[in-house]
């Protein structure tokens, strides 16, 4: 029988699921992530998590619930720094920690470290560490991790033509990509990409956005070397990576196209997200004064008050495009 490794279907599953499913599964393991957010989910990891704990985490911490006593193996992986400059969330590189110390009954870890900084093959040596946890030799490991990196250069590339992960995963899997239909507005939709695709914990925004004739370029559609030149337009670089990633496709995107809007999905209690927000605004100012609109969530949103704020904010974008007229500047958070 397969080993069967888990993998909660939050934080960075998003970007990293395709390449970590084709890792194990070439290992010969059963891949096992926890599935999209529900309720259920969200209300175990509320009582799981430490209460000052961000929804991300929260969310986090329900999935890894979700998982125990359906796996042999967690992979929960302490992911520092990818690109030797920024480095991400603290919690993130506590969570096995904080998973171990929380959740009763957890099932063996692969807790492997990623720090690119520290060695320049840091990235393998993580693969391969979590390669030998399952007994894997050598050989078999460099396999595995060559078709690893091969599926996330597919992916990627699908997201920087303007898939969301969710529809790039379905193409992966099936070959056959959905028709796309050109919407009356195009909205920047920024934030992290574990709230913004999200479908329970952003109450299907996008999908929302899409059904009203706005299409949505968010940060995972841009390529890196465009992200890259946009540092001679910060005064700083950012210290931690998805917040500097944000801020980066704004100036890009106010400066170089015609998006109609900016949407920012933030969560509640997210200390570097308050920075990113007031730096998005004045960049918003600064360039162009399209609308602006700060969403935050938790675990408190509720469908109804989202959907109200988005179908206004989209008529106010609308009937201005219609008449032509300067937009007016920011859309403040309720």
């Amino acid at each position: 029988m397969a080993v069967r490794v888990g993998i909660p279907s939050s934080l960075l599953y998003y970007l990293y699921y395709p390449a970590w499913n084709t890792f194990f599964s070439e290992l010969g393991a059963r891949v096992i992530p926890s599935g999209n957010t529900t309720r259920e989910i969200l209300d175990l990891g509320v009582k799981e998590a430490l209460a000052d704990a961000c929804v991300p985490i929260k969310l986090y911490f329900g999935h890894v619930k979700a998982l125990v006593g359906q796996v042999d193996y967690l992979f929960i992986p302490r992911v520092v720094c990818l690109n030797r400059e920024t480095t991400y969330c603290p919690k993130f590189l506590g969570l096995p920690d904080m998973i171990l110390h929380s959740i009763k009954n957890v099932p063996p870890l692969i807790d492997v470290r990623i720090d690119v900084r520290e060695e320049r093959d840091a990235l393998f040596k993580a693969y391969r560490q979590a390669g030998q946890v399952l007994g894997a030799t050598g050989r078999v490991i460099i396999q595995a991790y060559r078709k690893a990196m091969a599926t996330e250069r597919r992916f990627f590339s699908l997201l920087r033509k303007g898939w969301s992960p969710h529809e790039a995963l379905q193409i992966l899997k099936t070959g056959s990509r959905p028709p796309k239909k050109k919407g009356r507005l195009t909205f920047a939709v920024l934030g992290y990409p574990y709230l913004v695709y999200d479908q329970y914990i952003s109450v299907g925004l996008l999908g929302r956005l899409k059904k009203m004739g706005v299409d949505v370029v968010t940060v995972e559609n841009l390529a890196p070397r465009v992200l890259y030149r946009q540092k001679d337009y910060l005064e700083k670089r950012l210290f931690w990576t998805l917040g500097d990633l944000v801020l980066r496709a704004a100036h890009y995107l106010l400066r170089r196209t015609n998006i109609d809007g900016v949407i920012h999905v933030t969560a509640f209690g997210c200390g570097p997200d308050s920075l990113v927000g007031k730096y998005l605004e004045m960049a918003v100012h600064q360039y162009r004064n399209v609308p602006f609109m700060s969403l935050s969530i938790d675990e408190h949103s509720g469908d109804a008050g989202i959907a109200t704020r988005l179908e206004a904010f989209v008529d106010m974008v609308m009937r201005k495009k219609e008449v032509g007229l300067q937009c007016p500047g920011s859309l403040s958070p309720m």
